[in-house]
Formats: structure tokens, C-alpha cells, sequence
């Protein structure tokens, strides 16, 4: 029998993110546009939606409604949950998308997919690999304190970028030519047995620690790094104090002294965000180490904030730009055929 010339078949898997999340869409397209036949979607939160979204056929109308939200709207879509265990209940939101879905089960798509969720009870991580499309959505969009989490079959399920952001191991067993991954939380750290950062809980001399602050704290307001370092300054207050034999107050001066000011609003939520993209990026560096994809696509955190879903169009095209440079530069590595073309029996 000859060689039959076939588009390379695609397993894709997308990664949290938010908002940042409608780059998928645009990663989704450029590789169709190449040529490539995706066979395989695995997706954690928004992730998960977009790829099931497209695995359902229906990615063309959510695109056309995600474009078309403007700020007011995205805020009522929100619907705010006072009392219960999340900001919102995202219930409007999951409204369109089950509409565009129409009941749709996973095991009758024509593309294979997985959304991936995290069981908060068993502390494990859940496959949704059958059953309806929208529930499985629902449950690994759950982002802790943001978005409500769900009961399914007795488990309580969460957002599955807590477990495994970047869902590569759900391709695993894909009969695909070549896994691509994208992840729209910015460049990972590579852990490879470095030890972690040491750092001094005293008080250090301005030129040790002044370029790093200016560094990690590019996005607060200036005003805020003059008053850390004239808070750092007034060390001569608290030997003031200490020489006046007050114990409390020169303890309380020595504080001031080690800890700077916290940024200005600098809110709950904001903290409980961070502290969940430091978990994660730590997760899915891990994870991509150990199911390595051919191609890695990769959008800056910096694009917008989380709940920012009135910006669809420009990160659509963001996702676009960084999956074509991505692409490109695979198949100048030979990681992918250059006419987008792959040999098959």
C-alpha cells in the first residue's frame, strides 16, 4: 500500500487562566488554519470550556457572543453570590454556554475531550470524560473564593487548575501526531533541584533589596516604593525609642522597620489570586516536565486580570500571534512538517 499524505493530527491541551483564557480561541484557530486536524482536547477551567466549546462544534456562536460583551455587560453576567462559598455563582455565564451546547454529551462529540476538576473532599484530581458537556465545565471553571464550586455523584468539585493547569497527561493515550499545549498564565519556572530562594527576615541595607522590589512591584504606583523605603529609613526612630527605655514601643518601631507598607488596595481576593497562580505555576511546571508537549504555546499573565471578559477581541488575537509564532518556530525546529502535511499508511 503507498503513502497516503493526511494533516497531522493534534492533541491540544489548554490550560487556566481566566479571561486570558479567550487566547485559546485564537490558538484554536491558527492551528485549523495551518491545517492541522485537532483529534484530542483536554482543558482545566477556562481551558475546559473553550475546548469543549470547539470539541462540540459550537466554538464559532461563543466567539461571535464573547466579542460582542462590553464591561457593563460581562458585570451583570458575574452574578455576585453574597453567602455562599464563592464571589459568583456564574450561573448566566454557564446559561449561554449550555445554550450553545444544546445538551450535548462528551462521549458523542466528534472530538475527543476531558475537563479536568479537582475533588476538594478526596483531594485528588476528576476526568470528566463523560456525560454532559456543560456540567463538566462547570465544575473545573470552580476557581476557589471566585466561582462557586459544585456537587457531582457525591464529590465536591473545584476549579481543575488546582491539581493540573495544564492537562497534558489527559492527551496522554491520544493517537495524535503531535501535542501542543498552551498556557496563558506566562512563562513557567523550571524546577530542576535548584534550591528555593533564601531570603533574610531582617532588615537589609536599601541596595540589597531596592532592585528587586522595583522589580517584583512593577505594577504597583511609585508612591508606594517611596513610602517603603522611607518606612525602611525611619530606623532611626526606633533607636530613638529604644534608647528611651520603651520595650513596646521600639518593638513596635523595629517591625515597621523589617516590614514594609503593603501595596495601596491591595484587597483579600487579590492575595487569594496570587497565592493560587504561585501554587499553580509551581503544579504545572511540574506537570509539563513530566508529559513534556512537542509545542508550547505561551501568553503572557500580563495580558489582563482574571475577571476581565469584556476584552475578548484583543486576546483572541493574542492567542493568534503567540500560537503562529509558536508554530513557526516548531517547524524550523522540525518539531512539525513544514507543509502541514504528515505521512500515514
Amino acid at each position: 500500500m503507498g503513502i497516503m499524505v493526511r494533516p497531522p493530527r493534534v492533541a491540544l491541551a489548554l490550560g487556566s487562566g481566566g479571561a486570558r483564557g479567550y487566547a485559546h480561541i485564537g490558538a484554536i484557530e491558527v492551528i485549523r488554519e495551518r491545517g492541522y486536524e485537532i483529534v484530542d482536547i483536554a482543558g482545566a477551567s477556562m481551558g475546559a470550556l473553550v475546548g469543549g466549546v470547539h470539541a462540540a462544534g459550537a466554538l464559532e456562536p461563543y466567539t461571535a457572543w464573547a466579542r460582542s460583551l462590553t464591561q457593563r455587560e460581562v458585570l451583570r453576567l458575574l452574578d455576585p453570590s453574597l453567602g455562599a462559598p464563592g464571589a459568583i455563582r456564574a450561573e448566566k455565564i454557564l446559561a449561554k454556554v449550555s445554550e450553545l451546547l444544546d445538551g450535548a454529551a462528551i462521549e458523542d462529540l466528534p472530538i475527543s475531550f476531558t475537563a479536568v476538576a479537582t475533588d476538594l473532599l478526596a483531594r485528588k484530581e476528576v476526568w470528566f470524560q463523560r456525560g454532559p458537556v456543560d456540567a463538566a465545565i462547570r465544575a473545573s471553571i470552580a476557581l476557589p473564593t471566585v466561582i462557586t464550586p459544585v456537587m457531582i455523584n457525591g464529590r465536591l468539585l473545584a476549579d481543575g487548575a488546582l491539581m493540573n493547569p495544564i492537562p497534558l497527561s489527559a492527551t496522554a493515550a491520544s493517537q495524535a501526531d503531535v501535542t501542543i499545549a498552551v498556557s496563558v498564565s506566562g512563562e513557567l519556572p523550571v524546577h530542576n533541584g535548584k534550591v528555593p530562594t533564601q531570603e533574610s527576615a531582617a532588615a537589609q541595607p536599601v541596595a540589597e533589596w531596592g532592585d528587586r522590589l522595583r522589580r517584583s512591584a512593577a505594577r504597583l504606583v511609585d508612591s508606594d516604593l517611596r513610602r517603603a523605603v522611607v518606612r525602611f529609613l525611619g530606623s532611626a526612630r526606633a533607636r530613638a525609642l529604644a534608647a528611651r527605655g520603651s520595650a513596646v514601643e521600639a518593638a513596635e518601631a523595629a517591625a515597621e522597620q523589617v516590614f514594609e507598607q503593603l501595596p495601596t488596595g491591595l484587597r483579600t481576593l487579590d492575595v487569594v489570586e496570587l497565592s493560587l497562580d504561585a501554587m499553580q505555576s509551581v503544579v504545572a511546571s511540574y506537570r509539563l516536565a513530566g508529559y513534556p508537549p512537542d509545542v508550547l504555546v505561551t501568553v503572557p499573565k500580563s495580558a489582563c486580570a482574571t475577571l476581565e471578559f469584556h476584552r475578548a477581541a484583543e486576546l483572541i488575537d493574542l492567542g493568534r500571534a503567540a500560537t503562529s509564532e509558536a508554530l513557526d518556530r516548531a517547524v524550523e525546529q522540525g518539531v512539525l512538517p513544514a507543509d502541514g502535511t504528515a505521512a500515514g499508511a
